[in-house]
């Protein structure tokens, strides 16, 4: 029975590394500075056709609103940046941020628990299995990333998000042209890299 006990401790601590590796490894991935340099490099300014500052004006408070709530409802030049379609798929992922935010917060409590068990070497154990376990799945999935980026995302797309609401078109939708494929690709590639 303790046997089965300090198995399923391990299993939970090792998630819950996990969770709060990849959580606090996103985070500067939100801010303007990173957003910016690869709006940049992904030509989001001739995709949108929007200045620099429109752009940044649109992409801050899209961010905003995602990270802090609200309704994306963002306008430049008295014209919505976001059509409803949009916007509901901005709602569903703050729905999903939300989530791993749920997971990183009960994950923080389960490592702060863990670290006062007396059987510490058995905690930093489950902790390091976590954290390899961690970098061997974004090995993999970054491999399989660079071979079918795009299979991966829409996959990504289908688990968390309703069918359908995640398609957008690149020549006329706002939203995948602030953020194009590109953007996503680099991106993908540099978390994973900060993962590990």
């Amino acid at each position: 029975y303790d046997a089965r006990v300090n198995r399923l401790a391990a299993i939970v601590v090792a998630l819950a590394t996990a969770i709060v590796i990849v959580t606090v490894v996103i985070l500067p991935f939100l801010t303007p500075q990173w957003i910016g340099f690869e709006q940049s490099r992904a030509q989001a300014e001739a995709w949108t056709g929007y200045t620099t500052e429109q752009l940044r004006a649109a992409t801050d408070a899209i961010v905003g609103d995602l990270v802090f709530g609200g309704d994306f409802a963002v306008t430049i030049d008295g014209q919505a940046v976001l059509e409803p379609r949009e916007r509901s798929h901005m709602v569903d992922v703050r729905s999903v941020f939300r989530g791993l935010w749920i997971l990183a917060t009960i994950s923080v409590v389960v490592l702060v628990v863990a670290a006062r068990r007396a059987d510490r070497a058995a905690t930093w154990r489950a902790v390091r299995g976590g954290a390899i376990g961690l970098a061997i799945g974004t090995v993999v999935v970054g491999v399989v990333g660079l071979l079918a980026f795009d299979q991966l995302f829409e996959t990504f797309h289908e688990i968390f998000f309703p069918a359908g609401s995640f398609l957008f078109d690149p020549r006329t939708d706002k939203l995948v042209q602030l953020f194009p494929f590109d953007f996503w690709q680099e991106t993908a590639l540099v978390v994973g890299a900060a993962i590990i």
